[in-house]
């Protein structure tokens, strides 16, 4: 179950994302309650398309660790990993995928649980009040 320190990261983290002219998305990763790597994207500093914050996560945590097989890790992100994240993920093993916001303008959920979610409403709202702010500023 996603935790109030971890949303707290991750809105951190997208929030330094959106300062620096990134789409704020960020990912945490976590292993036996410890957290091993935390990115957010980085598409447009470095140029590259495969910078997203989950393959990011991803990649670092695999170095820490010395393996692909990633699947005694839990992966927290603020947005639905896209189709190329969900297609890494599954090849990294990652069972348990949690998520802010399923996409912008939708109701609030948490992937995999739906338990105590409420108290993590505020946090949500601003995430999602950033990623409004980003995209209409991208027009």
């Amino acid at each position: 179950m996603i935790d109030e320190d971890i949303v707290k990261m991750l809105i951190k983290l997208a929030t330094q994302a959106y300062k620096k002219g990134e789409i704020p998305v960020s990912a945490v990763m976590v292993q036996k309650n410890k957290i091993i790597s935390k990115k957010y994207n980085l598409k447009e500093k470095t140029k590259d398309i495969m910078a997203h914050a989950e393959i990011l996560c991803i990649r670092e945590t695999a170095k820490k660790l010395k393996r692909w097989n990633l699947s005694d890790c839990d992966l927290y992100v603020t947005l639905k990993p896209c189709n190329m994240c969900m297609e890494v993920i599954k090849q990294s093993r990652i069972q348990n995928v949690y998520y802010l916001l399923d996409k912008l303008d939708y109701k609030h959920e948490f992937s995999k649980t739906n338990s105590s979610q409420m108290k993590y409403n505020s946090s949500i709202d601003t995430y999602q009040q950033l990623l409004s702010d980003f995209f209409q500023n991208m027009r």
